[in-house]
């Protein structure tokens, strides 16, 4: 699960990228230089060669602090920090490093950013492309209420489409080709585009057809919450793993009365194990309803949905 690359975008505003560059530069022992184009990009290269970008986003509303009070600011505060290329054991640390470097200089997240997880695209094939749909969308309302979605960013991060879903199990594509006419069957217009349409979607093929050959999980609020951010990474590292290892994936919808419970136990089955993960855990179902240790609830409780059961189906109570 961890050997896979992946990279992050994350957008905040309440420091200028200068700013944010020459913090991430004091952070990692180098210097930030101004390389401009159409996204005003600052860039800090790190002893290892590899740079750190810090972009402008025009969907980013750019804020800063003014004593006690919030105020807008410039689009010199839209920030989005790219990542370079990473991998899990190795860069973990220097990027929950890096977020804590960037709150202390002021930086912050506001409903407006978003975080975007970059996964490898390599191995994947058309079975686990599906795969990945099918998990996605079977999981739909779990995940975003578990992830919290902003009402602000759903233009941005749209539920999977269930057309696409059945349309991807009817024809159960055998070739990328395939895959790729039916993810952009509903949309006009040339597929080369950068901001194409299809692109805005908790999972989106549009980076892995026409981008960095990665598939895109925008499925996350912004934020430089170091524990956050770790949280995300495993959690998509951990889906794609899924989608890659598991021999089909059918959709089905989650309906779960314990919400905490279900999420609990499904990060258990796709790798969140043990104590290492546990922070992770807790984020990752801090928003849901229900009890995450007991499914019906309580110790106190299992007693009585077992009776219930037990009635309603002429048993014997306990």
């Amino acid at each position: 699960m961890f050997t896979r690359k992946f990279g992050v975008e994350v957008e905040f505003t309440g420091i200028t990228r200068e700013e944010a560059a020459e913090a991430a530069a004091d952070y990692l022992g180098s210097t930030a230089v101004f390389s401009g184009g159409y996204y005003k990009t600052y860039e800090t290269r790190a002893p290892d060669g590899r740079v750190w970008k810090f972009t402008y986003d025009g969907s980013i509303s750019c804020q800063k602090k003014e004593g006690r009070r919030t105020v807008y600011a410039g689009e010199d505060y839209s920030v989005e920090m790219v990542t370079p290329v990473l991998l899990y054991r190795e860069d973990i640390d220097t990027l929950q490093g890096l977020a804590r470097r960037l709150r202390r200089a002021g930086g912050f997240a506001n409903k407006s950013c978003g975080l975007h997880i970059h996964l490898d695209g390599e191995a994947h094939t058309p079975r686990s492309i599906r795969n990945f749909i099918n998990i996605i969308a079977s999981h739909n309302d779990l995940f975003y209420k578990a992830l919290q979605i902003a009402p602000e960013r759903m233009r941005y991060c749209q539920k999977m489409d269930l057309w696409l879903v059945e349309q991807m199990n009817q024809a159960k594509p055998k070739t990328m080709k395939q895959v790729e006419d039916i993810w952009y069957e509903k949309y006009s217009g040339s597929r080369s585009g950068h901001y194409h349409s299809s692109r805005y979607h908790f999972l989106n093929l549009h980076s892995f057809f026409h981008g960095n050959h990665t598939v895109e999980l925008r499925g996350f609020n912004g934020t430089l919450h170091a524990g956050k951010i770790r949280a995300y990474v495993v959690f998509a590292l951990a889906l794609n793993h899924q989608a890659l290892t598991q021999k089909c994936a059918r959709y089905h919808k989650v309906q779960e009365e314990n919400e905490k419970f279900a999420m609990r136990v499904y990060l258990n089955r796709i790798g969140f194990i043990g104590d290492e993960f546990k922070s992770c855990r807790e984020h990752l179902y801090k928003h849901l309803d229900g009890n995450a240790a007991w499914r019906y609830g309580s110790r106190e409780n299992v007693r009585s949905h077992v009776n219930t059961h037990n009635t309603e189906n002429g048993g014997n109570q306990l």
